[in-house]
């Protein structure tokens, strides 16, 4: 077995995630970088680094679990929901079920949190999923710096946010909006129901079989014409293969 298809097996018993649905060339760029930083000469030696040191380990994981991510990340499409797609989902008058599917450190959740508030909504669940543990943590915590929240409008900014040391904290009332766990996209069931899911600048880092399976597990997870929002580099193409329905750009309704 070639030494990388060794290590992608060796990586997905010890941490469940397969590597191989990952674009190889980009995955290999970050794993090898990771090696160097750490004096490894080889896949193997790397391995067994991994295997013994829970610290190397977290380095691993927070480093290809590739996690950067700012309130209202492309704000002009945080518009359209707001605009656009929110009313639409408030009209039928229920708790709507919403979900972050690739959180990070939790700025995209809290944003959808703010929004609602913005808003005057209050029927929401909110579920904020990730990977990676620690960037759960840092979301549960819900402190950011300055760069991270420059597109959260100035008033819900003043409100919610809690400024110390240059750092903002954000309040509790936001927080407890927001529930976090741990799911991996490409191994573990998918909530359902969800009337809108949020899956963002994540599906650029995987090959088109593990993009078709996910197509699929989220058309699974949504209501009947829930909606499906996407990062800005990932429109899906032939969404009507998935059965989805493109309502704006990056925004998703699934069809009955």
């Amino acid at each position: 077995m070639e030494a990388y298809q060794e290590f992608v097996t060796n990586i997905k018993k010890l941490t469940r995630i397969d590597l191989s649905l990952y674009k190889e060339k980009q995955m290999k760029r970050r794993i090898y970088s990771l090696m160097k930083r750490n004096n490894m000469a080889d896949l193997a030696s790397y391995f067994m680094l991994l295997k013994h040191s829970e610290r190397h380990l977290k380095e691993f994981l927070n480093y290809i679990t590739i996690n950067v991510s700012e309130f209202f990340r492309n704000p002009a499409q945080w518009t359209v929901l707001e605009k656009e797609i929110l009313p639409l989902l408030i009209a039928k008058g229920k708790i709507l079920k919403v979900w972050s599917s690739a959180c990070a450190s939790g700025e995209e959740a809290y944003s959808l949190a703010l929004l609602f508030e913005k808003i005057g909504y209050n029927k929401v669940d909110i579920l904020a999923t990730d990977i990676d543990d620690d960037a759960l943590e840092a979301a549960r915590l819900g402190v950011y710096s300055e760069k991270s929240v420059e597109n959260v409008p100035e008033e819900l900014k003043r409100t919610f946010f809690m400024v110390k040391e240059g750092k903002y904290f954000i309040k509790e009332e936001i927080k407890k909006k927001v529930k976090f766990k741990n799911l991996n996209l490409l191994e573990d069931e998918f909530p359902k129901n969800c009337d809108l899911i949020l899956c963002r600048n994540v599906m650029i880092y995987f090959t088109e079989e593990a993009k078709d399976r996910l197509y699929k597990k989220f058309y699974d997870s949504l209501a009947d014409d829930g909606v499906f929002f996407v990062g800005n580099t990932e429109q899906i193409l032939m969404p009507q293969k998935y059965g989805f329905m493109s309502i704006k750009s990056f925004f998703y309704k699934k069809l009955k």
